[in-house]
């Protein structure tokens, strides 16, 4: 029996309706494509800016690393600080440390790095490093030996080891804060006890077995 013709073009018009939605997956692609293609405008920008006061800030611009485009736009520049806080980069690469050797100022805050490389060692005119809110479960080696590093935050962490020895040896460090870092509780001791840096701790968390009201 042949349906009415009024429920054919329902049919007919509820299938053209489906077939001009368009599919998710295409809209989120074309959403994401935007996205990156306005963060890649924004860095670019900000290189150009850097070109003109030695300062690069390329703070919140959705980067997993550090672009090769970055080390080409800066190629002929001497920079003196750089913002890369808020982005989502995992690691640093040797070349950074290499290409930028002239920084004073560096800012890595906010990102999900658990280590940097040695190289960053090298970085003899570094004054100020901010490692802040990332993944580092110990102190990078490196930075007890950059030459000119006065102060280093590495706040809001998962530190659990520091080696005492070499912060106590440190060339120029001034200031620490390891504030927020789930310190075992024998570097938290041996820490609180250094005179000659300025150790920014947060309290102790007394153990188990340390309380004997229990």
């Amino acid at each position: 029996m042949r349906p009415p013709a009024q429920y054919d073009g329902q049919v007919a018009n509820e299938a053209e309706a489906e077939a001009e939605q368009p599919d998710p997956r295409m809209v989120a692609m074309m959403i994401s494509t935007r996205m990156a293609g306005r963060a890649v405008i924004r860095v670019v920008g900000r290189c150009e800016e850097a070109q003109e006061n030695q300062e690069l800030d390329l703070s919140n611009c959705q980067l997993m690393q550090v672009p090769d485009a970055v080390y080409h736009l800066m190629r002929h520049t001497e920079l003196k600080t750089c913002d890369l806080s808020e982005n989502v980069i995992t690691k640093i690469p040797p070349k950074f440390a290499i290409k930028f050797n002239l920084l004073t100022d560096l800012n890595l805050a906010r990102n999900r790095m658990a280590n940097l490389p040695d190289e960053c060692a090298e970085m003899k005119n570094l004054e100020r490093l901010d490692i802040a809110q990332n993944s580092f479960t110990s102190l990078p080696p490196c930075t007890l030996r950059m030459p000119k590093l006065r102060s280093l935050k590495a706040s809001d962490n998962n530190i659990i080891d520091v080696e005492i020895e070499y912060l106590s040896e440190a060339p120029a460090l001034e200031s620490i804060d390891l504030e927020r870092n789930p310190l075992a509780p024998r570097i938290h001791d041996q820490l609180s006890r250094i005179t000659k840096v300025n150790v920014t701790l947060s309290p102790r968390q007394t153990e188990d077995w340390e309380d004997l009201t229990i």
